[in-house]
């Protein structure tokens, strides 16, 4: 399998994709708008671009499998799975903010192989694939080499359904805010994990997440140069619904922050 080939596929159809996406902005209305969960929304343009991908993704690798934030297609693949999210930030799309993302990662087995997260706005385009650097529109990309969490700039999003680790994210978050240059919340985990990647963020932390909102940007953390955990250390940070993402140089200081103040 040439992961460098379909990479570069991919980038290109998350530019298509994403130019379709870009261009129903301000088509939107609420009648358009449907609600899948407390705070939980989806659009036809969630829909229509997911089963864009899926169409074009089948015919790169015909055998493969998905793992899709809307479940247009449930084919699950024996070696080969796409984890897809089209439209990561639909509330910020709802509402014409400019912080949105296409996320599409490839897993063989259950490792990642490749990733691919496309801000469409800046039409920015990160990616990685297995054993390679990471890239941002063809430029090699690495993550910030601040070493001190009183130096460092975080990101995080808020909880918008699962509020059973409230009181805990929210020492963290103060601790942060009165002991760090400071804390964003973009409204994108994707676009979070891929300005970790970059160096703009130097950490990202978040509980409550899905893999499609954090496969590729993690994948492309790691080969950026950064590391990824769960809030216990370990590596369950796909599926476990909650991550740390950081450079190595704060990574021991933000996951010890972290126990600190969650009950694992």
């Amino acid at each position: 399998m040439n992961y460098q080939e379909i990479c570069i596929k991919v980038t290109e159809l998350c530019k298509t994709v994403g130019g379709f996406i870009f261009n129903e902005v301000n088509k939107i209305t609420v009648d358009n708008i449907e609600i899948k969960g407390k705070h939980d929304f989806v659009t036809y343009v969630d829909k229509t671009s997911e089963r864009m991908l899926i169409e074009e993704l089948s015919k790169l690798i015909p055998e493969s499998g998905f793992i899709a934030e809307e479940n247009t297609n449930d084919k699950k693949g024996e070696k080969y799975n796409w984890v897809i999210d089209p439209l990561d930030g639909t509330t910020n799309f709802i509402h014409g903010v400019p912080i949105y993302a296409i996320s599409i990662a490839l897993m063989e087995n259950d490792t990642i192989v490749l990733g691919v997260v496309y801000e469409i706005n800046l039409k920015e385009c990160f990616y990685a694939w297995k054993d390679s650097k990471a890239y941002l529109n063809g430029v090699e990309i690495n993550v910030s080499k601040t070493n001190s969490i009183n130096e460092s700039l975080s990101a995080t999003g808020f909880p918008y359904y699962d509020y059973s680790q409230l009181e805990n994210y929210t020492k963290v978050f103060l601790h942060l805010l009165m002991n760090s240059s400071g804390v964003r919340r973009l409204g994108s985990a994707a676009v979070d994990l891929a300005y970790v990647a970059c160096g703009r963020f130097d950490a990202f932390f978040e509980y409550g997440l899905r893999p499609w909102d954090v496969a590729a940007g993690a994948f492309i953390v790691q080969q950026a140069g950064g590391l990824n955990f769960d809030f216990n250390g370990g590596d369950n940070y796909v599926f476990g619904k909650e991550i740390i993402s950081s450079n190595k140089h704060i990574n021991a200081a933000f996951l010890e922050l972290i126990h600190n103040h969650f009950n694992n």
